[in-house]
């Protein structure tokens, strides 16, 4: 197994293992070891079905199942499929849109969410160069690169996280023909309340906890005060200093941090340029969370 830094704050990629044979409890163990000082990491060259990727993110929790059914897989229920490709029948395999606005995963969760990975069957290509790179944002860097009196201001503060501000930006924004959530879905996902800096419950390490995608206000604080605060956030969080871009390659299993990450995908292929991923996402642990958190009030 070789692991190769590419981002510097984030990013790296692990040649030399096989998740199509049950790893052992080393190699998973360097995996996860690896996981937690990159942020972001690309495991190369698999060649997996369902349930082998199932098992390989079950190593690091309970599996989400995802609210919006719509491209669950039509077996594997904690199996998202992501995909711009249409049956002969016209109708879409997967979800086309791969959010493309920056968001950290789950953040509507009572707990936040440990990961997120992503395989690739299929990538988008123009005249041999890879197409729908996504972008990733490291919210430990952000965080200690704030000024020291605004990292004492947001210790007390924290944020509303919504659901539906994502999805039906999706919709309005980017055109997305995912289908509009109903009254029960919506009722699933209520607002939930996190601290806007967060530690780590695995590196200990404080992070910005907050993302333009489902943070809609900071209780407690004016109305114009908060959107002032989140928008000059948001800002700060997304500059290119504390950005990785991941160029997929066909076999890649991108697994990320959901705390310590933000990410959005760039789009720019066609109907016609094919992309095929397998998603599925870990949840975190509510009482490591809780451990983690205690003096910021954590839920």
């Amino acid at each position: 197994m070789k692991v190769t830094r590419i981002g510097r704050h984030l990013g790296a990629r692990i040649d030399g293992v096989d998740l199509s044979a049950p790893p052992g409890a080393a190699t998973l163990d360097a995996i996860e070891a690896a996981f937690h000082e990159h942020g972001v990491i690309a495991i190369s060259d698999q060649r997996l079905d369902e349930p082998r990727l199932i098992e390989f993110s079950r190593h690091f929790g309970e599996l989400e199942l995802n609210v919006a059914s719509s491209f669950h897989h039509a077996k594997f229920a904690h199996v998202n499929v992501l995909s711009n490709k249409r049956t002969p029948e016209g109708k879409l395999v997967g979800s086309p849109d791969a959010g493309q606005g920056w968001h950290t995963d789950m953040s509507y969760n009572p707990t936040p969410a440990r990961a997120s990975i992503l395989y690739a069957l299929e990538v988008p290509m123009r005249e041999g160069r890879p197409l729908g790179d996504t972008l990733f944002a490291s919210m430990t860097a952000a965080w200690e690169a704030l000024d020291p009196a605004l990292q004492r201001r947001l210790m007390g503060l924290r944020a509303v996280h919504h659901f539906s501000k994502f999805y039906d930006y999706m919709i309005r924004e980017k055109g997305s023909p995912r289908p509009p959530l109903t009254e029960q879905q919506k009722a699933t996902k209520p607002p939930v309340v996190h601290p806007m800096a967060v530690r780590h419950p695995f590196t200990g390490r404080l992070c910005l906890y907050c993302d333009p995608g489902y943070t809609v206000e900071i209780p407690g604080l004016p109305a114009a005060e908060s959107r002032a605060l989140l928008e000059e956030l948001f800002e700060f969080q997304t500059r290119p200093e504390f950005q990785y871009r991941h160029v997929w390659r066909v076999g890649d299993v991108l697994m990320w941090d959901n705390v310590a990450t933000i990410h959005m995908a760039t789009g720019g292929y066609g109907a016609e340029e094919h992309r095929l991923m397998w998603r599925t996402q870990v949840l975190g642990d509510a009482a490591r969370f809780r451990a983690a958190n205690a003096a910021a009030g954590a839920a």
